[in-house]
């Protein structure tokens, strides 16, 4: 499948609305809140279409989302894509001083919030530029537009005519963790979504209508929405929402048990969190599953194996980001090589280069290039670090790679600093800079070490001030970094040093670090 295959005037609401001609009545969302039908789910997405239409919404302007997975979420992302409008989907795990950034670069209108992070909104607002309008999901006693109050407040039964957006138009933004912690935004276009759930989904995973999905990546992530959304539905499968904390690997396993999805989604950390709690299949009922996929970061063999013998399921690992909206490069179901990140998914291109830009032969490593139609084309606002990265018809993705005699590809790290922990970025410098702020620490540097199942996480050494007391410093200090950034950023290991290794000119060589 290609962009030209799509209509010209083509809107991605079609992911959903297509489910209306044959299974309208079919299940296309179970949670703990509610189930909803395909002809449900679009009518509420209609509802909070005209709401926000209300609230002056039109064409190409910008909507934040910032919720839990939820019904509501899921409406509010096709009702604004729907109004032709992009969709700006945000980490619940960031700072207020993250979601201040990216509110005020996206230029946001309109905010749809979860009651549960509107404290860390409101006081920002003196200082958010562009926003006007901020909608609330659940809560009470607020000031602001309900929700609830405005789907309610639509016309029962009105169907709304979509957007005729060009296939080429932007419809959705995520951001993306940058090399010193301050986010870069990434648009996506209509034909995007369209395109990965078929050459990713259908041909590749092999998804079908009889299927039920559900993913530990929240749908803010690319992974969670492609894999638990986009995928399912344009196959007419169904999708599980699960709004609590993906660090529970006991909450994780008892929704599996609960809503006996057939596909399921992870990152590398989750599947070695859930096989640390012991006899799984014993405890919770995984039988209804018949596809395990892996991304975010590279799974290394052991984990693959330990999964294998504890379910009888193969995981599907591959290679996807944000910028290429998903999934390029993948193992497929009955064709696994353990450890690779397999091969390129149809529809895609990849290359290994060394530095002056030559092809590398097999078995070298070098710099991955991907050519694909589902490639962004630039950072927002960020001019040079986008001419670094989208490099003509190809996209740098930032990893090393070698690939192999059979044509599978080994991940051998990143180009850069950036860390892949836990499947989401984090930026070092941003590790780094909160660890400065306290008042023992002269010097330091963070670098990915990894942990007994192989997996990569923060490490921090440490120069102390003159007089500071060593004793416990290191667990002090990663707890103030818990208690200053998310919780996947703070650095799991601290090592007190005399002196960081440098080069002549004062640069932190991190390498000797690592």
């Amino acid at each position: 499948m290609k962009a030209a295959d799509l209509p010209v005037r083509y809107n991605a609401v079609d992911v959903l609305e297509r489910n209306l001609r044959d299974r309208a009545d079919g299940v296309a969302l179970l949670s703990d809140a509610r189930t909803l039908t395909f002809r449900e789910m679009s009518a509420e997405v209609d509802r909070v279409a005209l709401g926000l239409s209300g609230l002056g919404v039109r064409r190409g302007d910008t909507v934040a989302l910032l919720a839990p997975d939820s019904p509501e979420w899921v409406a509010t992302y096709f009702a604004v894509i729907k109004l032709g409008a992009v969709v700006a989907s945000f980490n619940t795990l960031l700072t207020p001083s993250e979601f201040e950034f990216m509110l005020n670069d996206c230029g946001a209108r309109v905010l749809v919030v979860d009651t549960s992070l509107l404290l860390a909104i409101e006081p920002l607002r003196p200082r958010l530029e562009w926003l006007e309008h901020i909608v609330v999901i659940g809560g009470s006693g607020h000031s602001h537009t309900d929700y609830a109050r405005m789907v309610a407040a639509a016309p029962a039964g009105h169907t709304l005519e979509a957007v005729r957006t060009h296939r080429d138009d932007f419809c959705c933004l995520n951001y993306s963790s940058g090399t010193t912690g301050e986010p870069k935004g990434i648009l996506h276009a209509h034909k995007d979504l369209a395109l990965t759930a078929e050459l990713v989904g259908v041909r590749t995973l092999g998804l079908r209508p009889d299927d039920r999905t559900f993913a530990v990546a929240k749908l803010f992530f690319t992974f969670g929405t492609g894999g638990n959304l986009i995928f399912p539905w344009w196959v007419g499968a169904s999708v599980v929402v699960y709004a609590g904390s993906p660090r529970q690997a006991r909450n994780v396993l008892g929704v599996i048990d609960r809503f006996k999805p057939t596909v399921f989604y992870n990152a590398p950390t989750g599947y070695a969190s859930m096989l640390a709690e012991g006899a799984l299949t014993r405890e919770w009922d995984l039988s209804s599953l018949r596809l395990c996929v892996s991304a975010a970061e590279a799974l290394p063999a052991p984990i693959w194996q330990r999964w294998k013998d504890a379910t009888g399921l193969e995981i599907i690992d591959g290679i996807g980001s944000t910028e290429n909206y998903h999934i390029f490069i993948a193992n497929r179901p009955g064709d696994v090589r353990p450890g690779s990140s397999g091969r390129p998914v149809d529809g895609y291109q990849v290359r290994i280069v060394d530095e002056a830009g030559r092809d590398v032969m097999p078995g070298q490593v070098g710099n991955l290039l991907v050519r694909g139609e589902t490639a962004a084309l630039l950072y927002l606002h960020r001019y040079d670090r986008s001419q670094r990265t989208f490099q003509g018809e190809w996209l740098d993705t930032g990893d090393k790679y070698s690939v192999d005699d059979d044509g599978y590809y080994w991940h051998a790290g990143r180009s850069d600093d950036m860390l892949k922990v836990g499947g989401i970025w984090v930026s070092p410098v941003e590790v780094e800079s909160c660890l400065l702020r306290h008042p023992d620490v002269a010097e330091c540097a963070v670098v990915g070490h990894c942990d007994l199942d192989g997996l990569v996480k923060p490490k921090a050494f440490v120069v102390m001030k003159p007089g500071a007391a060593a004793a416990a410093l290191p667990d002090r200090l990663i707890e103030h970094c818990a208690a200053h950034m998310a919780h996947y950023k703070r650095p799991r290991w601290v090592e007190l040093v005399d002196e960081l290794p440098k080069t002549a000119t004062g640069k932190v060589q991190r390498f000797r670090l690592r």
